[in-house]
């Protein structure tokens, strides 16, 4: 389960708050995110919001214009969260085909480079929204240029290697969204076989090993 976002004046890590402020940018962001992954967009009210933090609504003034304007705020957090973490990892260097699909499941390993729940939600809002409809269809578009870029890296012709980005890209997202009743454990002892699946070649033994270690800081494997 996801952990609900900290406010800034409850983390002991965070610099102490000065003047009146009670809740930062942050904090009005993160809660809306939270709400908007749990509830969905109608829900993501500024009152509601504002008695969640117990604050007063007038603070939202302070760092946003309306609503809408802080809609616009998550719709952009999104797009560098999750667009851009995917089109990084896709760029990532690597020896081998293999390797480089592994940088790309590094998206689904660690929730600080896409976040799965915040990717559905979006989703789920584009259903009511066209303008968040062709935000998507562009970071879906943009998606799929960098993962077929990367087939094209290693030597695949280019037909082939926007069928197995798209493949790869699509298999995921509804992957995640069956949420398979699997442990994470039975997913990474089936990874060999899906790069298989996906790239036609078998991944290196010190790929692997390298990939498994980077899940034991995210997962409970």
């Amino acid at each position: 389960m996801a952990q609900k976002p900290v406010l800034h004046r409850d983390n002991p890590e965070a610099e102490p708050l000065v003047g009146n402020i009670k809740v930062t940018r942050s904090d009005w962001l993160n809660v809306a995110m939270d709400v908007l992954i749990s509830d969905g967009v109608e829900r993501v009210k500024v009152l509601a919001l504002a008695e969640r933090m117990q604050v007063s609504r007038s603070s939202f003034y302070w760092y946003f214009k309306s609503r809408q304007d802080l809609l616009d705020a998550l719709l952009k957090t999104w797009e560098q969260t999750n667009t851009a973490g995917m089109v990084r990892q896709a760029e990532a260097p690597a020896g081998t085909i293999t390797g480089a699909v592994l940088n790309v499941f590094h998206c689904i390993t660690n929730p600080d480079l896409f976040n799965t729940a915040l990717d559905f939600a979006v989703r789920d809002w584009s259903r009511r929204s066209g303008k968040v409809r062709s935000l998507l269809d562009r970071s879906d578009r943009r998606r799929v240029e960098a993962l077929t870029a990367m087939f094209e890296r290693y030597g695949y012709p280019q037909r082939e290697a926007v069928t197995r980005a798209k493949v790869l890209y699509y298999m995921q997202l509804g992957y995640d969204m069956a949420d398979p009743n699997e442990s994470h454990a039975d997913r990474l002892e089936a990874t060999p076989e899906y790069l298989k699946v996906f790239t036609g070649r078998e991944p290196l033994p010190e790929e692997m090993e390298a990939f498994t270690e980077f899940t034991r800081q995210h997962w409970d494997v």
